[in-house]
């Protein structure tokens, strides 16, 4: 009996940045924690964040997450500030992030967020070291997920 193939996502996904894949192509993903305020972790909770337009800095041997917006919520704290578009600190191994550094200032890289996922009780960033892709590679993408969409189609009247 033949296995299905799953596409491997995590289960609790709070935030996905979709238009990376169109944009990069992804040759390494890697997991992060990140720092967060109180009101950050509950407007997470409630799904008040968007990382489309954000990015990853790397800069004095650490790597940050900058353009995330996390909405504060109405009731959060009145007596704090809230910054919804602060750097928030990502949280790797030495290692993991001198690789990064030099396939970021060498190869050509760039580091983009992916997505947002709740793991073991804790906010995780998954990232991906990806290179850009030009215009003509945006169409062969795109028709290759038409092709495949038809061919099940196919496959699915002939049975």
């Amino acid at each position: 009996m033949a296995k299905k193939s799953k596409k491997k996502t995590p289960a609790n996904v709070i935030a996905q940045n979709k238009k990376a894949r169109f944009d990069y192509f992804i040759e390494q993903e890697f997991e992060a924690g990140l720092t967060l305020e109180g009101w950050e972790v509950k407007s997470l909770r409630q799904g008040k964040v968007q990382i489309n337009e954000s990015y990853i800095l790397l800069k004095n041997n650490e790597a940050w997450l900058f353009g995330a917006l996390i909405t504060p919520l109405i009731t959060a704290s009145s007596h704090t500030k809230q910054d919804p578009l602060r750097l928030r600190k990502l949280l790797m191994h030495r290692r993991e992030i001198d690789r990064l550094i030099g396939a970021v200032d060498q190869k050509g890289f760039t580091l983009v967020p992916l997505n947002l996922h709740w793991s073991r009780g804790k906010v995780k960033l998954s990232l991906g070291l990806a290179k850009g892709k030009k215009m003509h590679d945006k169409r062969a993408t795109e028709k290759e997920r038409e092709w495949n969409r038809d061919k099940q189609r196919l496959m699915k009247m002939t049975r």
